[in-house]
């Protein structure tokens, strides 16, 4: 498929969904984005790398704002080619990916081809692998190979977020709280002690834990911390002598990836549990303050945009916050409807998102 960058980004959108591109199956949306870009696009440098592509100027400019966007859906739900629907006067665009994320997408790419003086030099990069384990995302890739890529002033994520501003992100992590016990036969269940039995004060402090919440940057931030998995038993007739409970932790950006384990870890303190970290990623600073950000935020304040509000679960903002640069999700869609069977996007989103950043990368209004 040919994609036309300088199309309504409405139109491009549309273009964008009807391309499937389920994770590990993204070559031939790649191909279209780098053909466009290399076609329909001036002074900037583009490069393949695997399933992503990249493009960038270099026109000397004070400043640099990276914009990223992955590529990839989650499997698709014979929701694809997409369709438009005119709901109460409004106009919806159906599709795998319409909302999570090809609307952000096209906005970019569009920019790209249509922006022809813009006051900072642009980064752009579409990625693969975002909906699967982190191992396989692209823009980790881009970040272990080609890091140079990542520098900016600013990294906006076309992530939905309803034409909001959504700053930083939470960190999150899992652990495995593990309990012990005696084995024995259930009809002699007193020649045993039940490891199940043990997860009890557990539950009790999940259930009686209060969530801390922080303002950075004007951006309310709640912590989480909730079981997600219970484990224990051997068979029908038998005392378990294992049990544990796995439980997530959603910290805010202010506390790093080992504080929020301390924490986690004091939560249960003189219990007679075993702790094991299974995995963790920080979370992500607003970074609000930072002059690239501040200018951004303006423009969605006299421009029409939702406002600013923080981002709740973790995105790839967190890859360009350990960077120390300011990042940001801005994209259409709401983001309760992303991975849904009747995912859609509201076509007016995808206009006003597009004319805040046009207004934003000219310097109008400003």
């Amino acid at each position: 498929m040919t994609l036309d960058l300088r199309a309504d980004p409405i139109t491009l959108t549309a273009a964008l969904v009807d391309i499937p591109s389920v994770s590990r199956d993204e070559a031939a949306i790649a191909d279209a984005v780098e053909r466009a870009l290399r076609e329909q696009t001036e002074g900037f440098e583009v490069l393949r790398h695997g399933n992503t592509v990249l493009a960038r100027t270099n026109r000397g400019r004070p400043t640099r704002v990276v914009l990223a966007g992955h590529l990839d859906t989650v499997p698709i739900a014979d929701n694809v080619p997409g369709r438009f629907v005119d709901e109460d006067g409004e106009q919806q665009l159906y599709g795998c990916g319409s909302v999570d994320m090809k609307s952000g997408d096209a906005v970019f790419l569009h920019l790209a081809a249509t922006v022809a003086d813009p006051v900072c030099d642009l980064t752009l990069i579409f990625y693969d692998c975002e909906e699967i384990a982190a191992e396989f995302n692209g823009l980790g890739s881009i970040e272990r190979e080609l890091p140079e890529w990542l520098d900016a002033d600013l990294a906006i994520l076309g992530e939905p977020s309803g034409g909001w501003i959504e700053a930083g992100c939470q960190g999150t992590l899992r652990a495995r709280l593990t309990v012990a016990g005696t084995r024995a036969h259930t009809a002699r269940a007193w020649l045993g002690d039940n490891a199940i039995h043990h997860l009890t004060p557990i539950l009790e402090r999940l259930r009686d834990y209060r969530a801390r919440e922080v303002e950075i940057d004007g951006c309310v931030y709640r912590e989480g911390l909730s079981a997600v998995q219970v484990g224990g038993g051997v068979a029908g007739n038998v005392v378990p002598d294992e049990a544990e409970v796995v439980v997530n932790f959603r910290f805010a950006p202010d506390r790093s990836l080992d504080e929020a384990t301390e924490h986690v870890r004091q939560v249960f303190a003189g219990l007679d549990v075993g702790f094991e970290r299974t995995d963790g990623a920080p979370g992500a600073l607003p970074g609000l303050s930072a002059p690239a950000a501040k200018n951004l935020v303006e423009m969605v304040h006299t421009h029409g945009g939702g406002g600013v509000r923080a981002k709740y679960g973790w995105t790839d903002v967190s890859r360009f916050a350990a960077r120390g640069i300011p990042a940001v999700n801005f994209g259409p869609g709401d983001p309760n409807l992303a991975h849904k069977v009747d995912e859609h996007v509201p076509t007016a989103q995808i206009t006003t998102v597009t004319q805040i950043l046009r207004s934003y990368l000219t310097g109008a209004g400003a």
